[in-house]
């Protein structure tokens, strides 16, 4: 029995806009699948957990960690071929911070555009200063690397989509080795200041990279079975955890020939930066790639089970449909299951 499960992390609008979004959203394979349903369930989102929903759920999906929490760095690693043999590993994402008013923002990094040439020269000129302070710093790609931090098991961090477009005091790592994470990104702050890198970037009206984002710690033997994990629109951390960093094509959800878990992040960056006509346009796109062909393929048996979690910042809901209830005839497709 072939069983899927569509993870789409902004697939719920948010409460105040869902209304007008919902009625703007044509999506009836979308209707289907959501309102002929063997089971529906409204899934507990923990907002102590410094992750988003889907990110938590992935984690205990995937059992990095029984209570959610996204400890991916040695799964990431491996997806870009480090087998360190020993030590607790950081994500580290170089980031963009600025100061909005009163509180310092962080960029979506999706949007930093950073170049593999600009990624390495960035790298390469912090990395001693990781090496000064005994942390190992590992190269990825651009926007991805690995930091050994052993004195830093116990640094509470928060995943970097659950901290963009927040109050930065709210989501900064935190715990005993807070304060030396903060000398270092100091000392790393000064070193990219007005760097040629910068420079090169803001003449080009990009944002410069000014800081850097620790997270999901692992120990480094922490293996993680990732084989039925399969991405589309993902982040680079993403696709690496899925075992495929650069951009590769994705089976389509139709064909798949066994139980799989499909992370589809097509509508984070509309969401997160309030692009709601991008979000929309994004829907529409998902309805005929996805929506559309795993109806087809729920019908005509090609696939038994779907299970969709769509979630937003706050909230996360789990339907499940099959080849039986997409039968029920007499249940009217709507999208209104998308209303809070």
């Amino acid at each position: 029995m072939i069983q899927i499960s569509l993870v789409l992390p902004f697939a719920l609008p948010p409460p105040e806009l869902a209304p007008d979004l919902i009625r703007a959203l044509q999506a009836p394979a979308l209707a289907a699948l959501i309102s002929r349903t063997a089971s529906h369930q409204q899934l507990p989102v923990d907002e102590d957990l410094r992750a988003l929903p889907h990110e938590a759920w992935l984690a205990r999906a995937l059992a990095v960690s029984a209570d959610g929490k996204p400890a991916f760095a040695a799964a990431v690693m491996a997806g870009y071929g480090l087998e360190p043999a020993q030590g607790t590993w950081f994500i580290v994402n170089p980031a963009h911070t600025q100061i909005a008013r009163s509180h310092m923002l962080m960029a979506d990094m999706r949007r930093l555009q950073l170049s593999e040439a600009h990624g390495r020269v960035l790298f390469d000129i912090a990395k001693p200063y990781f090496d000064d302070n005994g942390m190992t710093l590992l190269y990825g790609d651009a926007g991805t690397w690995f930091m050994r931090a052993d004195d830093w098991a116990d640094l509470e961090t928060s995943t970097p989509d659950s901290a963009v477009g927040m109050n930065l005091t709210d989501w900064m790592p935190k715990g005993p080795p807070a304060r030396a994470f903060r000398k270092l990104q100091n000392e790393v702050q000064m070193l990219w200041f007005e760097h040629p890198v910068n420079t090169e970037r803001e003449a080009r009206g990009q944002a410069a990279i000014n800081s850097f984002w620790p997270w999901g710690a692992a120990a480094a033997g922490a293996r993680v079975d990732t084989s039925a994990l399969a991405t589309s629109a993902a982040s680079p951390w993403m696709a690496a955890l899925a075992g495929h960093p650069q951009a590769t094509p994705v089976t389509p959800i139709d064909t798949m020939s066994g139980d799989a878990i499909l992370v589809c992040d097509a509508l984070t960056e509309a969401a997160m930066a309030t692009d709601w006509a991008g979000w929309l346009h994004h829907m529409h796109h998902l309805e005929q790639s996805t929506f559309v062909p795993a109806l087809a393929a729920l019908k005509d048996g090609r696939l038994q089970q779907l299970q969709l979690i769509l979630s937003h910042r706050t909230s996360q809901i789990a339907f499940t449909t099959t080849r039986f209830s997409q039968r029920a005839f007499w249940r009217r497709p709507t999208l209104d299951r998308l209303l809070p």
